[in-house]
């Protein structure tokens, strides 16, 4: 117990600071030289202060929400890998993206304009469209036979996922040019966020993820060895997955709220974090949300900066990542 103790704290240092050094010194990377100096300096008034804007309005937000997106998509990872016992599977498994996205789409299409609490409407649609995913699966697996769980849920997932995607695909059939245009950019994932309102309302969902979260790595390690072994063991296996799928759909939901549907995070950085620290639930999740989000401040920063001033929705560069190390990992399998 103190050994794992001790992992768990050195595994949070050691990530933890890669995140807040990556964090620190992202936003003063781009196309325009940023002074600090300038940014800070309280004799210049902030409407006037390019430097200020540049560094707190247009790049920080964008960190910051790399951050939290890159988080909750990996540790949802984890959650799904462990849940499904499949290590192919994602944060997309159980339609929560398709969801969201679908949300988002009708907000744009239809040109929903309404703001809660500082957050417009494309986010809450969003988040509210990933919620709706998530009720249907859940309705579903609540109608299943004891022992048939996984496969339920997967094949559930499966086709929420295809009929959402379709309906996605109808709903940018019938707009407009210019709305199929900001529709495609926002399926792409894109991290193009200009103030803090949308970071604030995603934090609330992953709050209550990570509360979940926290009372899943002993049940997550059962689990992933088998549902019998589990159950012997003293978890109550249906509530235990109940809890693991709301907490990873509601990080999941959070995150494409905010960034659209970012492609491979979920899926990659579960498998880097596993082969760094081992598959010790206690050690990986933490991990993998630390990981997480350095990875996609490091993609962000590379979208943001490889064709400056150009820059590129950072689902484009996690694909051309992900897509061959998801192939190795296939191959590997075989």
């Amino acid at each position: 117990m103190h050994e794992i103790r001790r992992r768990v704290r050195r595994t949070v240092v050691g990530f933890g600071l890669i995140a807040a050094l990556t964090g620190l010194l992202a936003p003063l990377a781009g196309g325009t030289r940023v002074s600090l100096d300038r940014a800070f300096d309280p004799s210049i008034p902030f409407d006037r202060n390019v430097d200020a804007q540049i560094l707190l309005v247009a790049r920080l937000p964008r960190v910051l929400a790399a951050g939290l997106v890159g988080a909750g998509l990996s540790m949802a990872g984890v959650v799904f890998q462990s849940l499904l016992r499949n290590p192919l599977a994602s944060p997309d498994t159980l339609g929560v993206s398709a969801g969201a996205s679908l949300g988002a789409m009708l907000a744009i299409t239809f040109q929903a304009d309404f703001t809660v609490a500082g957050v417009s409407a494309i986010p809450l649609s969003s988040f509210a469209g990933s919620l709706g995913a998530l009720s249907i699966v859940y309705g579903l697996a609540s109608a299943r036979q004891r022992g048939a769980t996984t496969t339920v849920l997967l094949l559930a997932g499966v086709t929420v996922t295809a009929l959402l995607s379709a309906v996605v695909r109808f709903v940018q059939y019938l707009a407009d040019f210019t709305e199929t245009i900001q529709t495609t950019r926002w399926l792409m994932g894109s991290l193009d966020v200009a103030s803090y309102g949308p970071i604030l309302a995603a934090c609330l969902p992953l709050a209550i993820a990570l509360a979940l979260l926290a009372s899943l790595p002993r049940v997550l390690d059962l689990l992933s060895v088998g549902e019998n072994l589990a159950a012997a063991r003293g978890v109550d296996v249906v509530a235990a997955e109940r809890r693991a799928l709301l907490s990873a759909s509601l990080a999941t939901g959070a995150a494409v709220s905010l960034a659209g549907p970012v492609a491979f995070v979920g899926i990659i950085v579960p498998h880097i974090v596993r082969i760094i620290v081992g598959a010790d639930h206690r050690v990986v999740l933490p991990a993998a949300g630390l990981f997480g989000g350095t990875f996609l401040v490091l993609c962000d920063l590379l979208a943001r900066t490889a064709f400056a001033p150009i820059e590129l929705p950072v689902g484009i560069v996690t694909a051309l990542i992900g897509g061959p190390f998801f192939l190795w990992l296939l191959l590997r399998r075989v």
